[in-house]
């Protein structure tokens, strides 16, 4: 493995593609209609455009522009959108109340003969009452304080335990929507398809984020490249030229500028930090016709690797089940608080809910970068390592079960030369059989494996490297270079 490593071949079990740039003419039902309740049985795909890309390396079935929703029997609380509001039974969520017999209608019976039975019917009660009270007065019952009304409430008490977390996370999405759905904006790419009739013009649409005020764009390699011209719509309507700055030669990002002022932007915020079943918010235009959809979900899990329809080897991504579609590339994930996470940029095909994004903290150098009108680059040791984990520290019988190993091994199983001569690595004095514990005091472990710490910074850059070596702890000074283009 090397610190920037080469695309490895995918795995069959693993089949993920990289988000497809949706096209701008979508093809939709006269009328409007609503994905069914239940989506088992059904399937609701967008038309393709010269720019989507596939959903499945594998897939060769024409695509299903419309979905037939299973039969299913009529509710009787169905209800159409111009009835009149169901009305909640009673007896839905707690106990109701039991009210008071409705006072009879009939006829008060005549006095006379009657008289003495209603005479005799009202002391026996008074008696009877005179009797009741006395035993409970014995009994200290009248005694106690009376009920408060949150007793008498059974709302307060059954929805308590379990609607905070719900109106808290509910706030958390809506707060995240309003802060930040000003700077994502939609990114409509113009360029060209050499057809079978000649060239002609193809469309497509991704997403963005502003990230600074004066007209700097995070989005999606995939999202302009080919592309020729990039018309950028912000939420309150206004059309932007765009131009490509430049893209990451490590993952799949680009930044685009647009030559405006006091635009709205988007915390940048930290994804070493994001836990697992943590709250994640995202926001873009899928399918390329509905700007600013927001979805929620969480993440599922870090330190992800994929390999993509184009054969691209991503590493070190975030997945999440927030709600993903074409149209979504480039658009950012957010934490509760509003801050950048991730970019969103691919999902696994033949799924439902999983989604994948560049760590923000990977994105931070060539964004920096950017703005300070440098050319996006990355930066290089000149090392092949291995992870270790406990697998491999039994193996060789490594002192340490978290790290990086250099040295690595070639496509035939065989042993490679770990430091390359004439490196940043060579001349910062890393030899081959050293384990790599820490970069800048950030351990290596495997959350934060080697590759992914070192593209947290720039070239030119000087890093303290802490290594393991014969048993003995060493800290190294190596000035990160610049990665040669091809790796």
């Amino acid at each position: 493995m090397h610190d920037d490593p080469k695309p490895e071949a995918a795995d069959p079990g693993d089949l993920t593609q990289r988000h497809p740039v949706s096209s701008t003419e979508p093809s939709a039902p006269a009328t409007p209609v609503a994905p069914p309740a239940s989506t088992e049985g059904t399937s609701w795909t967008p038309d393709d455009s010269p720019w989507a890309r596939p959903l499945s390396p594998d897939a060769g079935a024409e695509p299903v522009n419309s979905f037939t929703p299973t039969s299913e029997p009529r509710s009787d609380w169905a209800r159409s959108l111009d009835a009149t509001p169901p009305v909640t039974p009673e007896r839905w969520y707690e106990p109701a109340y039991e009210s008071a017999p409705a006072a009879s209608t009939a006829a008060a019976p005549r006095r006379g003969r009657n008289g003495s039975i209603i005479v005799t019917a009202v002391l026996a009660a008074i008696l009877a009452s005179a009797g009741t009270v006395a035993a409970l007065g014995a009994t200290g019952v009248l005694d106690r304080p009376a009920p408060s009304a949150a007793v008498l409430a059974p709302q307060a008490t059954n929805t308590g335990a379990t609607q905070p977390v719900t109106i808290d996370e509910q706030s958390a999405t809506i707060a995240v929507a309003a802060k930040v759905s000003p700077a994502v904006v939609k990114i409509t790419v113009t360029g060209s398809d050499n057809g079978n009739t000649g060239v002609i013009p193809a469309t497509g649409v991704g997403s963005g984020v502003i990230y600074d005020s004066n007209g700097w764009i995070l989005t999606n390699h995939h999202v302009v490249e080919g592309g020729d011209k990039f018309d950028v719509e912000l939420k309150d309507g206004r059309v932007l030229s765009g131009k490509v700055y430049g893209i990451d030669t490590l993952t799949d990002l680009a930044i685009v500028k647009v030559e405006a002022t006091d635009l709205p932007t988007a915390q940048i915020g930290e994804s070493d930090s994001l836990k697992v079943g943590q709250l994640v918010v995202a926001i873009g235009s899928p399918l390329g016709t509905y700007s600013n959809s927001v979805t929620s979900g969480i993440v599922s899990a870090k330190g992800r690797s994929i390999v993509t329809d184009g054969n691209d080897s991503l590493t070190n991504l975030i997945q999440t089940d927030a709600a993903i579609n074409p149209g979504n590339s480039g658009g950012p994930l957010l934490d509760a608080s509003g801050a950048i996470v991730g970019i969103n940029t691919a999902i696994a095909s033949n799924s439902n809910g999983i989604g994948f994004a560049i760590p923000i903290d990977i994105a931070r150098p060539i964004m920096e970068q950017a703005v300070a009108g440098k050319p996006l680059s990355r930066p290089y040791m000149g090392i092949s390592f291995q992870s270790i984990d406990r697998k491999l520290a039994d193996e060789k019988k490594l002192p340490v079960q978290n790290g990086a190993l250099v040295g690595g091994i070639d496509q035939n199983g065989q042993p490679e030369v770990g430091v390359k001569p004439g490196t940043p690595a060579d001349q910062g004095g890393v030899k081959d059989g050293d384990i790599i514990t820490a970069i800048n005091g950030k351990a290596i472990d495997q959350e934060h494996p080697l590759d992914a710490t070192l593209a947290q910074f720039s070239p030119g850059q000087t890093v303290s490297v802490d290594v393991l070596r014969n048993g003995q702890h060493v800290t190294l000074q190596v000035t990160l270079g610049t990665r040669p283009a091809g790796l």
